[in-house]
């Protein structure tokens, strides 16, 4: 197999292993790291439905990461899906509504993070080895409600790494913000920023790309990495499900042998859906790819006008890991786009912190063919919360709500009757208030913590155990700042 190789979507760090890109996570010039190729599916579909989800994760995970061995990389996936997974098909599929629902929950924060996060402590120890990195790898990770967990669950005692969860204090459900601060582990550290995702997320970018604090860190013995879908790392995993996921429309008799899919992806931060992009790319018999927003519908703007314009008010909904404005992975959409420019891109992302907004060119808008955006309103997606459950006993979070409800809109617009997988992206049991309201406004208004048993008694459904008697553990981070004191707050936490 030959190499290869990544390089930086703003051009300055090029031809680099992926064991590099890994370790460093983000770009030394602020870009993402990208494949000089996005490389193929060389095996007949019907040989790669034989496979479980561990052996195709390693054939296509492998493709990607080319400087990892076969007996690495069969180490990494050994260790992320084991029984932290309560579904030996780890991504399992359920046919309602007219469309097929990835449940990307079943993990130990019961998210869709868990996927790639219950593998990139891993892939990252086995890097850095690999690179001769002899510093504490420090995690830095934005969220906006399901990253922060899932990366705390991953990395928590994980040797040689301490991890940083900063999270906007009023931006994320009741459950996630407990599911963050009663983490336990001696590495671990979860502060709350006053803001929005917007500006947690540019303040961990800012550190990153902050040269001399960077150099000061390494001279302590610290090198900073990250566990967001900016890590290339993370990213390369989502992949896998995807592919999986047709397999087992193929195995089933679903479709039939190379029948085109749609994908509809409930999206924030642009890496699920770009996952699903690099997935057709690759060669995934895949139709369109249904990018679904929220209120804060930049992406729906986007797609429709080739004008992303981040100048609006961001709106606290309900789906809140989707109340984003700066959607970080859109990034490498857009490097791929231009035919890998990093000038355009450079030019791009300055508009974009100048002016608020970028236009991109009609030929780029032009290869964005493939996607289709729409958006829900808080009130859309508790209808159709409601619709779901009442019309198919199914109980589907806010976000996954989202994900159907444009996914209905796109079908009313273009008459397309395609098979179409929603990556159902959370359980319902994190949001419990909002799918409670949704169901029966009684509850509205009442503590999500005792919700969770209503909600198990209504649908039939067990609180899983990840969250069982959350409201009652031990909260054990409790810092809030400001973001102009994160850097503050990471040389306190690390004695610098």
């Amino acid at each position: 197999m030959s190499k290869l190789y990544y390089r930086s979507t703003r051009g300055t760090d090029n031809r680099i292993e992926s064991s590099r890109a890994i370790v460093r996570g983000i770009a030394t010039d602020g870009g993402l790291y990208v494949p000089e190729a996005i490389p193929q599916i060389d095996l007949p579909l019907g040989s790669l439905s034989r496979m479980d989800y561990p052996e195709l994760a390693l054939y296509i995970i492998s493709k990607f990461l080319t400087d990892f061995t076969e007996d690495e990389l069969k180490y990494c996936i050994r260790k992320a899906y084991d029984k932290k997974f309560d579904s030996p098909k780890i991504t399992p599929l359920v046919e309602k509504g007219g469309a097929f629902f990835l449940e990307l929950f079943h993990g130990p924060t019961l998210a869709f993070k868990d996927v790639a996060l219950s593998m990139l402590p891993h892939l990252l120890k086995v890097a850095a080895n690999k690179i001769g990195i002899d510093k504490e790898i420090v995690i830095l990770t934005a969220t906006s409600g399901d990253t922060g967990k899932a990366a705390l669950e991953g990395f928590a005692n994980v040797e040689e790494t301490k991890i940083i969860v900063f999270y906007p204090k009023d931006g994320v459900s009741k459950i996630q913000e407990r599911q963050m601060t009663t983490q336990a582990g001696d590495n671990t550290y979860v502060i709350a920023i006053e803001g929005d995702f917007d500006d947690v997320q540019r303040g961990v970018k800012n550190i990153f790309s902050d040269r001399i604090f960077n150099e000061a860190l390494n001279r302590s013995g610290y090198i900073f990495s990250s566990a967001n879908s900016i890590n290339i790392g993370r990213l390369v995993p989502q992949v896998v499900y995807y592919i999986y996921t047709y397999l087992n429309l193929g195995r089933s008799g679903k479709i039939g042998a190379g029948e085109k899919i749609n994908i509809a992806v409930p999206t924030g931060n642009f890496g699920n859906i770009l996952a699903a992009y690099y997935a057709k790319k690759m060669g995934l018999p895949v139709g369109k790819l249904i990018c679904a927003s929220n209120e804060n519908n930049v992406l729906y703007d986007f797609i429709n006008t080739g004008v992303y314009d981040k100048k609006r008010k961001l709106i606290v909904t309900s789906s809140p890991a989707m109340d984003i404005l700066v959607s970080s992975n859109l990034e490498r959409l857009l490097y791929d786009i231009s035919g890998g420019n990093a000038d355009i891109i450079n030019s791009l992302i300055s508009d974009l912190n100048k002016k608020g907004e970028f236009k991109i060119t009609s030929e780029m808008k032009d290869k964005m063919a493939d996607f289709y955006g729409d958006f829900a309103t808080d009130k859309e997606t508790f209808e159709t919360i409601k619709y779901v459950f009442y019309n198919f006993n199914y109980l589907i979070d806010t976000h996954t709500a989202v994900g159907y409800n444009v996914y209905r809109k796109y079908v009313d617009d273009s008459g397309d009757k395609s098979k179409t997988v929603i990556a159902s992206t959370a359980s319902p049991f994190k949001f419990p208030g909002s799918v409670a309201r949704a169901i029966d406004k009684k509850y509205a208004g009442m503590d999500e913590f005792s919700l969770l048993e209503i909600l198990a008694e209504i649908s039939g459904l067990k609180v899983p155990n990840a969250i069982k008697g959350i409201g009652s553990r031990e909260i054990l981070h409790s810092t809030v700042c400001e973001t102009s004191q994160m850097k503050d707050v990471i040389t306190d936490i690390l004695g610098v």
